[in-house]
């Protein structure tokens, strides 16, 4: 099974990566009353590179007719609103999706595994099928592609816990020498 990792440290105060061009939060309250010129420059400069290059590498495995199990890892606030958000790790996929599904429900399995203690979720705190790179990814590539959005709570970057870490990466490990087909 081929593999690569990509990730970004561009921050969503600036331009967040994981929107469509035409999603109001694309840019922040921060970036968001910049010029035109200045939004194009960011765009040219942090957006665009990130996304081509992963769409690319896809392209490029899936014409070679490879399965692609694509993970995008983001965290979400453990506040919004003053609604406290009640998961630890959210697992989104598209439901119309058979395979993202069955994916999703082994990857809670083996997390559980590691940490029987976390809350786990399926399409929490968003929508598997929502405006992400994913649910694009899934309209350029209709077929030998799995888009999973791995959402982890901040609450455990304050608590600087590498135990998450470790559950997630001993999850990915071991679903990948499985060697699962999709």
């Amino acid at each position: 099974m081929a593999d690569a990792s990509y990730f970004s440290e561009t921050s969503c105060l600036l331009v967040e990566l994981n929107r469509s061009l035409f999603n109001k939060q694309l840019f922040s309250e921060f970036s968001n009353s910049l010029s035109k010129n200045e939004q194009s420059e960011i765009l040219n400069t942090y957006y665009f590179p990130y996304r081509t290059k992963i769409e690319y590498k896809i392209a490029a495995y899936i014409k070679t007719k490879q399965q692609v199990l694509h993970l995008s890892i983001h965290s979400f606030t453990p506040n919004l609103n003053g609604n406290e958000r009640k998961a630890d790790i959210g697992l989104l996929y598209n439901s119309r999706r058979k395979k993202e599904q069955e994916f999703c429900k082994q990857f809670k399995a083996e997390l559980l595994k590691q940490d029987p203690n976390l809350n786990v979720r399926f399409n929490y705190p968003y929508l598997g099928k929502a405006d992400g790179f994913t649910t694009f990814l899934r309209k350029q590539f209709l077929t030998n592609y799995l888009g999973i959005e791995i959402e982890v709570n901040q609450k455990f970057v304050v608590k600087n816990s590498a135990n998450i870490h470790h559950s997630l990466f001993n999850t990915i490990t071991i679903l990948k020498s499985l060697n699962h087909h999709f």
